[in-house]
């Protein structure tokens, strides 16, 4: 088989594969990573045929999921600096992948991660007015389950801290609705467990 032709049978398979998982995680379609995926394979394909230089196929598949993965992988790295405390660095990691093109489920991973991140510093009320702006799109359907859940959960501590118990109990509850076997529902459902003991 020709190069060029291998090189984009892989490039349609990743987007097939990667775009299958979007839907299975109800974040739906992105359009932005599949007009992406399918320039650059295109592009590496024709150079490769042109040139007939020959590129291998998983340094291709590495350049091609790092392009279109930019957002989520610097999200992950911008979380761990949080989870250390190393807050401005975060910061700085999720203004670089926000200032990258994100789509829309990239730009509501965002959101999150800096909420969490705001939770984390104890800005309660910044943490929950992104988080409540970020709940008001899950309908639009760019916000996966897992989000979803992660919100709500975030959104509950918060509350939790602001002695706005009601508010929290419903976040919580929202979890084990959104996501009952979740790591979030399992701790939503100690926070609850705790709140009965409580009372």
């Amino acid at each position: 088989m020709e190069p060029s032709v291998l090189l984009l049978l892989i490039g349609f398979f990743y987007i097939v594969v990667f775009g299958g998982l979007s839907l299975f995680k109800r974040e739906g379609l992105s359009a932005r990573f599949a007009v992406e995926a399918i320039i650059i394979t295109v592009v590496v394909s024709a150079l490769t045929a042109l040139t007939g230089y020959l590129i291998q196929p998983v340094v291709f598949l590495i350049f091609v999921y790092l392009v279109t993965m930019r957002i989520r992988l610097l999200v992950d790295v911008g979380n761990f600096f949080a989870e250390r405390g190393q807050f401005a660095r975060a910061d700085g990691l999720y203004a670089l992948a926000s200032r990258l093109w994100p789509d829309a489920t990239g730009l509501i991973i965002i959101k999150i991660n800096q909420a969490t991140s705001l939770l984390k510093q104890n800005k309660l009320d910044a943490s929950i007015a992104m988080l409540e702006d970020v709940l008001q799109q899950a309908d639009k359907g760019y916000m996966g389950v897992k989000h979803e859940a992660a919100v709500h959960y975030n959104l509950g501590v918060a509350y939790l801290r602001k002695n706005m118990d009601a508010r929290a109990t419903m976040e919580f509850n929202a979890v084990l609705d959104t996501w009952p076997t979740s790591q979030y529902a399992r701790h939503a459902t100690v926070a609850l467990e705790r709140r009965r003991q409580k009372k």
